[in-house]
Parts: structure tokens; sequence; C-alpha cells
């Protein structure tokens, strides 16, 4: 039989049955489908991470207060104009100096909404940190209600505080149309804003933030225990370069005593991160096509029962077995071609529409795609094997008494 006889049949056999050879190759198409689709969203998904990598993680330089030498231990390191002189760096787009002021040990370490109460009210132990203005716009934040803090509070030493949502919730402060207060340790801060989210350092989201001039004056440097930091948000790309020049504009005769730490490179945990994904989601993608394959060879089995028949009467006309092993297998392929055209643009369609949802940009490996066709042939011309054989054996004279 050329290649054109044996495509002839294999087309006249299915287009007997369209409905079972359209549920037939459902499980081609589905398993192609999720091939395409997972292998798609797996290239998307990286290509987002990598977007989100050098968005946050490449831009942040953290800025550790070491004190120095035993000999010269300080307990703060940081000049007055420390956020002056590193924003003046190029490339640095927001800086600011930090620290969680601690006040256990001391008369009233609680965190009021209101001046008196019991003892059990407020917040004890609730985080309070003593930061400069720049800090506030370095962790990219949202404001609920309100302003930051700025310069003029900070040089003017004003007593002014800014909430963060959980510890506002915590507090009971949800507006600020009546200048509400914060008591910390006794001593009133007005309240100037409420953040709602930060992008970096959460924790400021639990926490009471006042300026760190004011908080000099009334609790003092930071502690052994509670060492300052900086933080620094760059230009995507500078962040490395930042973190070798931010101790030299600190403070040029005792660099040793700041610690730069730079971002880490991010691009071996996005491979990483990209191969785990991968191999997952292409473990996925075969499971499904050994599903759509076992529902083949399965249809493909009763279908050589059902027709033995006409399999015992090509044989009495001269068919070998060669022939009808031929038949089969063809039909399986042409199945198997069909479904994983029809998976492959499914599984297009969910990738795009999925980027499209999330305001990702989709993207598809154009051999992904080429060679998805392909493998559906493959997996329905192994699914045909057995059930070809099954055909082949067949004898004539026992197919024709039935």
């Amino acid at each position: 039989m050329s290649p054109r006889d044996l495509v002839s049949e294999a087309l006249g056999g299915l287009l007997q049955r369209p409905g079972r050879s359209a549920l037939t190759s459902l499980g081609t198409v589905l398993g192609v489908g999720t091939f395409v689709a997972v292998l798609g969203l797996t290239a998307t998904t990286s290509a987002q991470i990598d977007s989100t990598f050098n968005a946050l993680t490449a831009t942040e330089v953290t800025v550790e207060d070491t004190g120095g030498s035993e000999a010269d231990d300080v307990p703060l390191s940081f000049p007055d104009d420390a956020q002056r002189r590193v924003e003046k760096l190029h490339g640095v787009e927001h800086a600011g100096v930090y620290w969680q002021v601690r006040l256990e040990g001391r008369a009233d370490d609680t965190v009021r909404a209101t001046l008196t109460g019991d003892a059990g009210d407020g917040e004890r132990g609730a985080n309070v940190v003593a930061a400069d203005p720049g800090l506030l716009r370095a962790v990219e934040p949202t404001l609920r209600e309100g302003r930051l803090f700025g310069a003029w509070h900070s040089e003017h030493r004003q007593p002014v505080a800014v909430l963060g949502a959980g510890l506002a919730s915590r507090l009971g402060i949800t507006s600020l149309e009546n200048a509400p207060a914060v008591h910390i340790g006794g001593r009133a801060f007005t309240v100037v804003g409420i953040l709602e989210d930060v992008k970096r350092e959460t924790g400021l989201l639990l926490s009471v933030i006042v300026p760190r001039t004011t908080a000099e004056d009334i609790w003092g440097t930071p502690d052994s225990g509670s060492r300052a930091k900086m933080l620094v948000s760059t230009d995507v790309g500078a962040a490395r370069q930042i973190a070798d020049e931010v101790p030299v504009a600190l403070d040029p005769a005792h660099q040793d005593r700041f610690g730069a730490v730079p971002p880490p490179d991010p691009k071996a945990l996005r491979s990483s991160v990209s191969s785990d994904l991968g191999q997952l989601f292409l473990l996925l993608a075969c499971v499904c096509l050994v599903i759509g394959a076992v529902g083949i060879a399965n249809t493909t089995l009763v279908a050589v029962l059902e027709r033995t028949p006409e399999i015992g009467l090509r044989r009495a006309l001269g068919a070998r077995g060669i022939h009808v092993t031929g038949q089969f297998l063809t039909e399986s392929a042409v199945l198997g071609l069909l479904g994983g055209l029809v998976g492959a643009s499914v599984g297009t369609l969910v990738v795009v529409g999925v980027a499209v949802a999330q305001h990702w940009t989709a993207v598809v490996e154009p051999l992904t795609v080429a060679t998805a066709p392909a493998a559906g042939m493959l997996t329905g011309l192994l699914a045909g094997v057995y059930p070809a054989w099954r055909a082949a054996r067949i004898q004539p004279v026992e197919a024709l008494r039935r």
C-alpha cells in the first residue's frame, strides 16, 4: 500500500465514527495543550521573576554600623548628615539611617493611643523605629492617610510619628481627622501618616516611626544591642557600585565602621528557580501526554475488536498483516497529529490569556509550538502499536465466522 492509500484508508476509518475520533483525540489535545501551556508559562514566569529581582533586590543596599574595632567602638558611627552624603552619590535614589529604639527597662515601655489608661492598655514591646526621612521614601511606601515626616520635622526635632497599618489597627487609630497622637513611654507624638504597605522592610507596618533626631534627644543613640543601619535604594545596575562607595562617602577616615551589603547576584537564583519550575512543569506535561496516549491506545484497541469482521474481509481479499498494521498505525498517528495541532493552539491561547490577565509579557518559544504537533503524532503512533499488532494477528477465517 502506498502512503496515499494508507492516509486515505485512515481518514475513511476516522470519518466513519467522527464522534469517537474527536473524543479519542481529546486526550492528545489535553496532553499537548498542557505541554505547550506549561512550558510557555514557565518561560513567562521566569521573565517575570527576572523583572522582580531587578526592580527590588538588585536596587537595594544595606549599610550596617559595625562600630569599628574594639578600641574605637562608637555607639553611632553614622554622621548627622549621612542621608545627604549618600544621596549625593550618582545612582542613589533615596537613603536613610534607622534603628530600633529599645524601651525595655524604662519606667514606661508601652505605646498607647491615650495618655491615661490601665497597665494593660496599649502595646507593650511595640517596635519603635528612629529613622531619617529618606528611609520612608526608600521603602517605597503606600500611604493609607496623611503624609510622611520630612526634612523640616527632622531638622527641628519635631515629636511626630508615622504608624504602620498593623500597629494603627491595634491602637484603634483609623483616621487622622482628629489629629490623633500616640504616647511612647509617656511622651506624646502627633501621628502625621499611616502606612498602608511598603515594598521593603515590611516590619515597619507593625512599628511606630519617629524622626531620628527626635529619638536621639529623648532616648539617646542606639545601644550595642540595636546597631543602626542605613537602607539605600538605587537605580537598576548601580547597587554594587554604590555599596563600594558608601563607606567612603560616610566617613573616609573610618571606613571600617560600615559594612555595606550589596544585593546578591540574582543570576544563580533565577536559574535555579527557572530550572526547578521547568522540570516540574515538564514532568506534568509528560504525565498528560501519557494519559492521552493511554486514551488513544484504549479506544484504538476497542475499535480493533469492533472492526474484526472488516479486518477479516480485508485479509480474505489479499491484505497482509503489514497492511492492517500500517492502516491502524496511520489512524492513530493522524489522531495524534490532529490532537497536537489543536492542543498547540489551545496551549498558546492559555499562555497569552494568563499573561494578559496578570499584565505580564507572554513568552512562548517558537520551537515548542513547532514541535508540539510532532509530539502529538508520535504519541498517537506509539499508542497504536499494540492495537495494530493485535489487528494484524487476526485470522481471516475466524474473523469471518463472527
